[in-house]
């Protein structure tokens, strides 16, 4: 990956994510291969590596006795940083993460996002050229997921290399300049988000008339007309969207549906979301969609149960 990028990481749950983020940080040695990290090899050079990497595990990894400062400050002096510098750096990373005022409070005080919030800054005291975070907005609200976001990207713009992983579609999307999926330990498939989304094929055409009366009329006439490359329709909240491949004109269905009489307000493709991707490459749901599937169910089992 190149310097100063954020390579995001996805698969499954058990599909090696955080197997490959140990190895990387020499808390693991791999059963084969080889693995370079900043210049690094990750077997050969260990100790060398370990002063380039902030590694930010998916649960906290300070010591919840200690104080915020405390936590920071006996990082930095395994570090071996002076007592001072030691100091002076756990100040600036207590100020830049919001964390001064509750500075000398026990990290068991601490809420869940603050804690997040401390890893981070546990990970940067060293300064690393490269950052793990491992799943690191799991379990977070969405305002503090986005603080972590906004932080991942602050990091990015200092020259900061990222290697994310993550089972949540929009992080990635929003984070990841590129991606690779990883499915029972093996790499699937890479590249960038629009890379991978144009490699599953299929685009969607989104079609709003002007009169929303005539979706169903609409729809027919896609399906009755024989267009190559178009199959099944579906009407959602006021559109119509209709599955096509990638090499649909879509002059050729505005002349049909001109030609049938059909007034267009607007009319757009998109190609498939990362959720459908990483569904087509490695079978699984994304946790997003494994959420809804549980809360349909969660739902459903709630009004059986008023019912009853």
């Amino acid at each position: 990956m190149r310097e100063g990028t954020v390579l995001g990481v996805l698969g499954p749950n058990g599909a090696g994510k955080t197997t490959l983020v140990r190895c990387l940080s020499t808390l693991i040695l791999p059963d084969a291969g080889t693995a370079v990290v900043a210049g690094y090899d990750v077997v050969r050079q260990p100790r060398q590596l370990r002063r380039t990497i902030g590694p930010t595990g998916q649960y906290a990894s300070v010591d919840e006795k200690l104080s915020g400062r405390e936590n920071l400050y006996m990082i930095g002096r395994l570090l071996d940083l002076s007592r001072t510098t030691a100091r002076g750096r756990a100040d600036e990373l207590l100020e830049r993460f919001s964390l001064t005022e509750a500075a000398r409070k026990p990290v068991l005080q601490y809420s869940g996002g603050m804690r997040r919030r401390l890893d981070f800054a546990a990970s940067m005291i060293g300064q690393p050229a490269v950052l793990y975070p491992d799943e690191p907005t799991t379990g977070l609200d969405p305002r503090t997921r986005n603080e972590v976001w906004a932080e991942v990207q602050r990091m990015v713009s200092e020259g900061v290399t990222v290697l994310l992983t993550t089972q949540y579609m929009e992080e990635a999307e929003q984070l990841a300049s590129e991606l690779t999926v990883i499915d029972r330990g093996r790499v699937v498939a890479g590249g960038k988000v629009d890379e991978l989304k144009a490699r599953v094929g299929g685009r969607t055409l989104e079609i709003r008339p002007t009169d929303p009366a005539r979706l169903p009329e609409m729809a027919r006439a896609l399906s009755e007309t024989g267009l190559d490359g178009v199959a099944g329709s579906q009407i959602n909240d006021g559109m119509l969207f209709v599955p096509i491949l990638a090499d649909v004109q879509l002059t050729a269905v505005i002349g049909l549906l001109a030609g049938r009489g059909f007034d267009i307000a607007h009319i757009g493709t998109h190609l498939p979301s990362l959720d459908e991707v990483f569904l087509a490459i490695t079978g699984e749901k994304t946790s997003e969609q494994a959420d809804d599937v549980r809360d349909a169910a969660r739902d459903d089992a709630r009004t059986k149960e008023v019912a009853a």
